[in-house]
């Protein structure tokens, strides 16, 4: 299995970030052997369309689940289409969300968490 978390570094003693579309890289994790890599996230400087972006970046990487803080509804339909499971709720470094993720502890949503351009305010 791959996760990606939404991150502001690129080591997993980052932080979490609470955006999805926008946020610096994406760590990829194997969950099971805790194998990672970082990925600057291209589509964060991205006038428009960053959630959709980001999102096929996601799917590329053959992502089965996303670990984020938040998710907005444009990312959000792009990642299901790509049937990419989303949990929100993620805070502190990679490291936590990835447990928090293995104890069942994060919140897996069924629709965006919040509305259009929340990565931009």
């Amino acid at each position: 299995m791959k996760i990606a978390i939404s991150s502001k570094g690129n080591t997993l003693d980052s932080e979490v970030d609470p955006r999805f579309g926008r946020c610096a890289y994406f760590i990829i994790v194997d969950p099971d052997t805790m194998e990672w890599e970082a990925l600057s996230n291209q589509a964060a400087q991205m006038g428009g369309g960053a959630g959709i972006k980001a999102a096929q970046l996601a799917a590329d990487k053959e992502v089965e689940v996303l670990i984020t803080g938040n998710c907005g509804p444009n990312a959000f339909q792009s990642l299901r289409a790509a049937q990419i499971r989303v949990f929100i709720g993620a805070s502190g470094q990679i490291r936590d969300a990835i447990d928090h993720f293995k104890n069942g502890q994060l919140t897996e949503i069924t629709e965006a968490s919040v509305g259009r351009r929340f990565g931009m305010r």
